[in-house]
C-alpha cells in the first residue's frame, strides 16, 4: 500500500507561515486599535478633569452669603460658556434644599450619578467632579458641582480611532504584503528544489544542479550522492542479472541435453535437482530485475496498451484454448512502473488466465485516487481455494503440477509491485475464476 508523506489536510511551508505572521499581526493590530482608544480617552478625560478642577477651585473662591444667610456668586468666571445657555460648561451649588445653577443649565438641572452616569440639558453626556467645603455662616457643608459636555470629547476619541484604524489596516495589509514577499523569496530555492527534482523525476537530469544557500547545500549534496549511488546498484544489478542469465543458459542446457541421453531410472534422479537448479536461477533473475529501472523515478508507463501487446502475444501461444480478452483499461491512464517491469507484472497474471480460464478474460481498472490505481485481471476459469490465496503467492508453491511453469509467477508479480509500493490482492471474481486485483502508483503531476 502507498503512504503518502503528505496531506491534502497539512499546510504548505508557505501557508505555514503566512497564517503565523497574519494571526500575530491581527492580534497585535486588534490589541492596538482597543487600547490605544482607551490611552487617549483616559488621557482626554484626565486633561479635562483637570480643568474642572481648576473651574472648581475658581468658584470655591467666589462663593459667599448675603446678608440674608444665603449664598451668592458675586463674581465673574473666567470662562464665559458658563453664561450660555447649554454650551456644555455648567455648575450647580446646593445647601439645605438651596441651589445656585449657572446660566449655561438655564432652566434644567443635572441629573444621575456615579454609577449610572450624568446627563444634562438635552440629554447631554456630562463629565462631572464635586466639592464640598464649609462657609463660616452656613452650618451645613455647601456641595459644588462643575459638569462639561463629554459629547464633544467622544467626538473628538472618535476621529482619532477612525483615523487610527485606518493608518492599522494600512500598516497590516503593507506589513503581509512584505511578508509574503519576504517567505516567497526565502522559499525560492525550495522551488528550485522541486524543479530540479521533477527533472530528474522525467528523466531530463540525472542529478540536482544550481546555487543552493548554505543551508539547504548539504542536503543536495547528500540526495546528489544518493541519486549516483542508487542509479549505479542499479545499473550493476541490470547488468550482473544480464551476465548471470547468459553464462548459465549454455551450462544448463548441456546438462539437460545429456540427462536426456541416460536410462530412464538416471533421468529421473537428476531431472528434479535440475528443474530445482532452473527455478532458483529464475526467482533469483526475477528479484534481480526488481530492482528498478535505471531512470525510475521517471517511469510512466500505460497498461492499456501493454496489456493489449500482451494479449497479441498469448493469442498466438494459446489460440487452441480459444480464450477472448478484453480490455476495457483507459488509455489516458498511466502508472508509475516501468515498462518491462509492468510487463513483467501484468504478463504473469495475464498469461495465468490464459491457462485457466474457460471462455473469458476481464481487465479492468477500478477504483482511482491522487497516489493509486487499482487494475483488475480476473477470468471465468475454476479458481483457487480462498485458504489458498496468501500461499500461492509464496516462493515456488504451484497448484496444478501438470500446468508447465515454476511457480514463481505471482511470487514475482507480488514482490515487483511491493518494490513500486504497490499491492496484489487474489480474490474470488464474479466470473467465477480468480479475480488478481493489482494496486499500482500512478505518475505525480
Amino acid at each position: 500500500m502507498l503512504i503518502s508523506t503528505q496531506s491534502k489536510f497539512l499546510p504548505s511551508l508557505r501557508s505555514r507561515l503566512l497564517i503565523a505572521a497574519a494571526v500575530w499581526l491581527f492580534v497585535t493590530i486588534f490589541a492596538t486599535g482597543y487600547l490605544v482608544p482607551s490611552f487617549i480617552k483616559s488621557y482626554l478625560v484626565d486633561q479635562e478633569k483637570q480643568q474642572l478642577y481648576l473651574y472648581l477651585d475658581e468658584l470655591t473662591a467666589q462663593v459667599d452669603v448675603d446678608m440674608h444667610g444665603r449664598l451668592s456668586r458675586p463674581g465673574r468666571l473666567s470662562n464665559p460658556r458658563f453664561q450660555s445657555p447649554y454650551s456644555g460648561l455648567y455648575w450647580t451649588l446646593s445647601v439645605n434644599g438651596t441651589e445656585l445653577r449657572s446660566r449655561s443649565l438655564w432652566d434644567t438641572r443635572i441629573t444621575g450619578d456615579e454609577r449610572k452616569g450624568f446627563s444634562g440639558p438635552n440629554e447631554q453626556s456630562l463629565l462631572v467632579v464635586k466639592r464640598k467645603f464649609l462657609l463660616p455662616e452656613i452650618d451645613e457643608p455647601v456641595e459644588l458641582t462643575i459638569a462639561a459636555n463629554l459629547d464633544k470629547l467622544h467626538s473628538t476619541l472618535k476621529q482619532l480611532t477612525n483615523g487610527l484604524w485606518m493608518i492599522l489596516l494600512i500598516m497590516a495589509i503593507g506589513i503581509l504584503i512584505l511578508t509574503w514577499l519576504q517567505v516567497s523569496w526565502s522559499l525560492w530555492p525550495l522551488k528550485k528544489l522541486q524543479k530540479n527534482l521533477n527533472q530528474v523525476r522525467e528523466g531530463g537530469s540525472t542529478e540536482l544542479t544550481g546555487f543552493y544557500p548554505v543551508e539547504i547545500r548539504p542536503v543536495i549534496d547528500d540526495l546528489n550522492a544518493l541519486l549516483f549511488h542508487y542509479q549505479e546498484l542499479l545499473e550493476r544489478a541490470r547488468n550482473h542479472a544480464g551476465n548471470l542469465s547468459h553464462a548459465l543458459k549454455t551450462p544448463i542446457a548441456v546438462l539437460n541435453n545429456e540427462v536426456g541421453l541416460l536410462d530412464e531410472n538416471t533421468r529421473s534422479k537428476l531431472n528434479p535437482p535440475l528443474q530445482q537448479l532452473q527455478q532458483h536461477i529464475d526467482y533469483h533473475l526475477g528479484r534481480a530485475r526488481m530492482a528498478g529501472a535505471v531512470n525510475i523515478l521517471a517511469a510512466k508507463t500505460a497498461p492499456a496498451i501493454r496489456v493489449d501487446a500482451i494479449s497479441m502475444a498469448m493469442d498466438k501461444v494459446y489460440a487452441h484454448r480459444d480464450v477472448v480478452l478484453v480490455n476495457e483499461l483507459e488509455s489516458e491512464l498511466n502508472v508509475a512502473v516501468e515498462k518491462r517491469d509492468l510487463d513483467e507484472i501484468i504478463g504473469n497474471l495475464i498469461e495465468n488466465s490464459y491457462k485457466w480460464a474457460n471462455r473469458l478474460i476481464r481487465v479492468h481498472q477500478a477504483d482511482i485516487n491522487e497516489q493509486q490505481v487499482s487494475i483488475i485481471i480476473e477470468d471465468d476459469g475454476p479458481g483457487i481455494e480462498e485458504t489458498m490465496y496468501e500461499s500461492v503467492l509464496k516462493r515456488g508453491i504451484r497448484l496444478d503440477e501438470t500446468t508447465p511453469g515454476t511457480g514463481l509467477g505471482l511470487n514475482i508479480v507480488s514482490e515487483l509491485a511491493h518494490s513500486y509500493r504497490g499491492k496484489l490482492t487474489l480474490t474470488r471474481s464474479d466470473l467465477g475464476g480468480l479475480k488478481a486485483e493489482l494496486s499500482l502508483p500512478i505518475p505525480r503531476n
